[in-house]
């Protein structure tokens, strides 16, 4: 069966008439634009903050209702894709996303912008999974698909950094209002040429599963809005204790155990459990998982560290950024080259290694320490490590999926990274303030006299620093559970690859 699926994908790539690289700038556009709006607004908060009259709690919104209905609509999102045609579903979410990002640049309120990210979001969910179900159906198996889902996959990974350079470059430049706007004419161009180069999967047969998609969805919108209201806010106070994170956290917990219920009993599942089945794939999205918490906390340490403490401009910052940017991209083409022949498993291990220990790298890190000596070559190592693990986890996650489950498939992938980063900026964001908080009070007491102006100041970058330091020492741990996973878990063929499986 494999030999005929894969005969057939090669078909109606060659069907395509020449228009793989078109679709694949399509698709990696895409996917640029969705994972670097989780990142590109931070920069520009302070300035939305000044123009809209937003509190501190209600800033932090603009971000929040991003996250929020992007990951709680994910898997709704995919299987939508498969039941009624994923470039109908795909074009669709990118027009709710432009539609969206153009309204958010229009806001004269700040109900107005949350409510714009929020649909952002929406379109975002819509558009991640299908954009990645849709490498399965427009490149042939073997070295087309793997090339492909190796720039998907350096999109997802650099996508963050990526945004924290353009949002720096048009917060400064131009207006925090262009964070939104620049969507607009990449997404018409995008939906033009997905006219273009994409071609329609057939509708599969199936109805939604409605009680999966309330308990599924309800359920990781309750768990992304648990963790990042629990994160600790600007100041430090942790919020873990605040009743409406434990409320949303308990409700999270009864909404996923009635999902895991109705999936494992329904028979159009929204989520297949026997997706989950297969270890290999259960094993890369746990790892993914992993290296989403890493990643977004690796990227809100190094942001408020840079200009906080060494008082770094959003765009110097941004630009501190490209070369851990560059070696993502050269890390990644490697990485779908070379998959076919060294596995997935030794590209997975490797990856996890050099990612784990650019953030241990990164725990070194001091108030007097410079750019070239202190942030350049941990970076460029984690770098490194991303572009080698995205690729193979993309891969091992779409692997040996039926076509008509590769939305559902899809948004798993997605839903890991998303739910991944939510977690890692709570627990992370919460080890960092804690030993912060600490460190100060314990510099404060050691004092003989009244402090000043600058020694308060000091003492305040001191302590960030320590516990930033901290939070990437944790960073690194969680890169050492991904390690653990990996070495139980991926015991996928090279075979199954590269695309030449056995009947």
């Amino acid at each position: 069966m494999s030999v005929i699926r894969s005969m057939r994908s090669r078909a109606a790539a060659a069907a395509g008439g020449g228009r793989l690289g078109l679709a694949l700038f399509v698709i990696a556009a895409a996917q640029l634009m969705v994972v670097l709006d989780t990142a590109i607004v931070n920069v520009a908060l302070p300035h939305m903050q000044r123009a809209l009259g937003f509190s501190g709690t209600g800033l932090e919104w603009v971000v929040n209702a991003y996250a929020l209905t992007f990951g709680g609509l994910m898997l709704l999102g995919g299987r939508a894709g498969d039941l009624l045609g994923r470039r109908r579903m795909f074009l669709a979410g990118l027009g709710v996303f432009t539609a969206a990002s153009l309204a958010g640049g229009l806001a004269t309120s700040q109900a107005w912008l949350i409510g714009a990210r929020a649909v952002q979001g929406a379109g975002a969910a819509i558009v991640a999974p299908t954009a990645l179900a849709l490498i399965t159906t427009t490149f042939p198996e073997g070295k087309p698909r793997n090339r492909a889902m190796g720039v998907y996959a350096a999109m997802s990974a650099a996508g963050g950094a990526i945004g924290l350079i353009a949002g720096g470059l048009l917060t400064s430049y131009v207006s925090w209002r262009w964070v939104l706007f620049v969507n607009v004419p990449i997404g018409v161009i995008v939906a033009l040429a997905a006219t273009r180069s994409l071609t329609e999967s057939p509708r599969q047969p199936g109805r939604f599963d409605l009680p999966g998609a309330v308990t599924g969805t309800g359920g990781i919108a309750a768990l992304v809005y648990g963790l990042s209201a629990a994160a600790p806010s600007g100041d430090g106070t942790s919020h873990w204790a605040d009743a409406n994170v434990v409320a949303a956290l308990a409700a999270a917990a009864v909404l996923l155990a009635a999902f895991a219920v109705i999936e494992a009993r329904g028979r159009h599942p929204l989520l297949p459990p026997r997706l989950l089945a297969d270890r290999n794939r259960t094993g890369a999205n746990l790892a993914m998982l992993c290296t989403g918490a890493a990643l977004f906390g690796m990227f809100f340490f190094l942001t408020l560290f840079l200009q906080v403490v060494w008082g770094y401009s959003a765009v110097k910052a941004g630009l501190a950024y490209l070369p851990m940017t560059a070696a993502i991209g050269v890390t990644s083409g490697a990485a779908a080259q070379l998959l076919p022949r060294a596995g997935a498993r030794p590209a997975i291990a490797a990856g996890t290694v050099a990612f784990g220990g650019g953030l241990y790298w990164l725990s070194r890190l001091s108030v007097h320490g410079t750019y070239l000596h202190t942030i350049l070559g941990p970076t460029l190592l984690a770098g490194a490590g991303l572009g080698l693990l995205f690729v193979p986890l993309t891969v091992v996650a779409m692997a040996k999926v039926a076509e008509t489950e590769s939305g559902a498939a899809a948004s798993l992938r997605n839903s890991a990274q998303q739910i991944g980063g939510s977690i890692g900026l709570a627990v992370l964001a919460t080890v960092a303030f804690t030993t912060a908080a600490h460190t100060a009070r314990a510099a404060a007491a050691g004092l003989q006299t009244r402090p000043g102006h600058a020694v308060l100041t000091g003492i305040y970058h001191h302590a960030l620093a320590t516990g930033f330091a901290r939070g990437f020492l944790a960073a690194a741990a969680i890169m050492l559970l991904a390690l653990i996973i990996t070495a139980a878990t991926i015991r996928i063929r090279k075979a199954d690859l590269a695309g030449i499986n056995p009947i």
